[in-house]
């Protein structure tokens, strides 16, 4: 259900963004929105609140947002409270950063390594991943794993790339198990 009703909400939001030509202004908006809301356990608990009704809690996003985010933004958050989706609003913001990416052509990557890497080596990853993609640039999130015993696992969207020497050791361990002895 939240991811349906992230889709719905974000695509709408989005697609406004594009029609008004104000997609940089709703991807800084979202962002902001998404840091309160992760940032702000009072906000949250006040808006889950069974005691205040919904027109009041479309009023406090109101007086509480008014001229600092678009008008799109803060509608958007009004119905989500009026139609009992609150608690999905940080992911409906998410959802929008996203979509927002992908039109800038902003990939996503994490990187996993046994041992820190050199700002070399994180430049080498970062040209072979813009080779190889259709991103033009990314943000880059690095990930120290000394489980991994050496190697890299990159993950990009929902694309994995494992060459790490823990999954060698796992698959080789798996093979050996299948292996039946001739007698």
């Amino acid at each position: 259900m939240a991811k349906l009703v992230s889709k719905v909400y974000g695509d709408a939001l989005f697609a406004v963004a594009k029609e008004t030509n104000r997609i940089d202004e709703f991807y800084a908006d979202a962002k902001g929105m998404l840091e309160v809301l992760q940032n702000n356990d009072d906000l949250n608990t006040l808006m889950d609140s069974p005691k205040i009704v919904k027109e009041e809690k479309e009023k406090i996003i109101e007086n509480t947002f008014s001229g600092s985010v678009s008008k799109e933004i803060i509608g958007l958050m009004r119905l989500l409270v009026a139609k009992d989706h609150y608690k999905q609003m940080a992911s409906v913001f998410e959802y929008v950063i996203a979509l927002v990416k992908e039109e800038k052509k902003i990939g996503i990557a994490y990187i996993s390594t046994a041992v820190e890497l050199t700002d070399s080596q994180k430049a080498a990853i970062m040209d072979r991943l813009l080779e190889t993609t259709k991103y033009e640039t990314f943000e880059m999130h690095y990930e120290t794993d000394n489980s991994l015993i050496g190697g890299i696992v990159i993950r990009v969207g929902d694309r994995v790339v494992d060459s790490s020497i823990k999954t060698k050791l796992y698959e080789l361990s798996k093979n050996l198990k299948n292996i039946q002895l001739a007698l």
